[in-house]
């Protein structure tokens, strides 16, 4: 090999961390391989992914350059332009679909929301390590009134998914700060004696996925449609699937949103069983890894932000593969790695980018 190609190449892979990256990299190429077939084999939609990768890998790539400090320095900052560009969108931003989730920024529109996933778990983590020396009750208050303020600007838009991995991200970060369990058990326990008052606020589209949750054999041609054909592919698939770009469920258009967030069902039909394994392993692979970065993380910031990191990304693939399979209820979850999608690409490249700082820099304390 060309000697100035290999020092190149070290310097590229320098600041990533090769088990995690080598997980990544498989998983992202299942990803590929599946969403050619989801796309009917259409090159310039495949393409356009394999770009969003691209864009994704340069944004690990910075990103874990950053040292952790400065990323912290970040977090309030991103916290407050996110938290307004929320607002910007509760005031004028573009409804599609019923839901008001985009704002137009000049040629272009964005969804702050994915900034928000990042954003929220950064600040509420950098204000527990700035008290990290006398943690108490009232710190955790805070920290859930942080939550709490994105979170219900992303339920108004309405967009169900997205704040549950908003609050499924912040939480992490409280739980592994030290929340009590008892304080977890009230909060649960609040949450069920106020299921009737969020059933009553609810939208009548957010009601009927649950109702279609509990039986979607009760409007099999509408609410249910998307669940039944997304299990019937799951099932055919049988043990070894029907081999690549051969689902029928798919390709003859029963399923709907194949190549975003019913792909898992595209890839069960056609790998089968032994190939859902295959992927749930590698994510729960990736989990394990982001997790042992957390535990040799320096400093509270570091520990608390990887840990969050690690687990919304193994809740983000959760509640896409229990929608698809009919256990939980379809919010529009993408699948990492493997659903079309720029911007959750571009998200998930770099928080992955956070982890592989903390990784390089896990001997480096983050200052109060």
């Amino acid at each position: 090999m060309n000697p100035q190609l290999l020092r190149f190449s070290r310097f590229l892979l320098r600041p990533l961390d090769p088990q995690l990256l080598s997980l990544l990299g498989v998983l992202s190429l299942i990803g590929l391989i599946t969403l050619y077939s989801a796309v009917d084999e259409s090159l310039p939609r495949w393409s356009a992914q394999v770009l969003n990768f691209g864009a994704a890998l340069l944004c690990m790539w910075l990103v874990a350059q950053v040292s952790p400090s400065r990323i912290a320095a970040l977090a309030v900052p991103l916290y407050l332009v996110g938290v307004l560009l929320l607002v910007a969108v509760a005031v004028n931003g573009e409804v599609v679909n019923g839901a008001r989730r985009w704002l137009h920024v000049g040629v272009t529109r964005i969804q702050p929301s994915e900034l928000v996933k990042l954003a929220t778990p950064m600040m509420i983590a950098w204000y527990l390590h700035r008290h990290q020396e006398d943690l108490r009750a009232h710190h955790f208050v805070v920290g859930t009134v942080l939550l709490a303020l994105p979170l219900g600007l992303v339920l108004r838009q309405p967009d169900l998914g997205t704040a549950m991995l908003i609050g499924a991200a912040g939480f992490y970060v409280l739980f592994l700060a030290g929340l009590r369990y008892r304080i977890i058990l009230l909060g649960l326990l609040g949450a069920l004696a106020s299921l009737p008052v969020l059933w009553s606020v609810m939208h009548d589209y957010q009601r009927k996925r649950i109702l279609t949750l509990l039986d979607p054999t009760e409007d099999p041609l509408g609410a249910g449609y998307h669940t039944i054909q997304a299990m019937i592919a799951v099932g055919s698939g049988g043990l070894t699937g029907k081999g690549w770009t051969n689902g029928t469920q798919s390709h003859l258009d029963f399923l709907p949103e194949r190549h975003t967030d019913f792909i898992f069902a595209v890839f069960a039909e056609e790998f089968g069983m032994v190939g859902a394994v295959v992927v749930i392993g590698l994510i729960i692979a990736i989990v394990l890894r982001g997790l042992r970065i957390a535990s040799n993380a320096s400093g509270l910031f570091s520990r608390l932000i990887a840990g969050s990191l690690s687990l919304s990304f193994f809740t983000y693939a959760a509640v896409n593969i229990g929608m698809v399979i009919g256990v939980l209820p379809v919010v529009g979850v993408p699948l990492p790695l493997i659903s079309y999608g720029g911007t959750s690409l571009v998200t998930m490249g770099l928080g992955f980018g956070v982890l592989m700082s903390i990784h390089r820099h896990r001997g480096m304390l983050v200052s109060h």
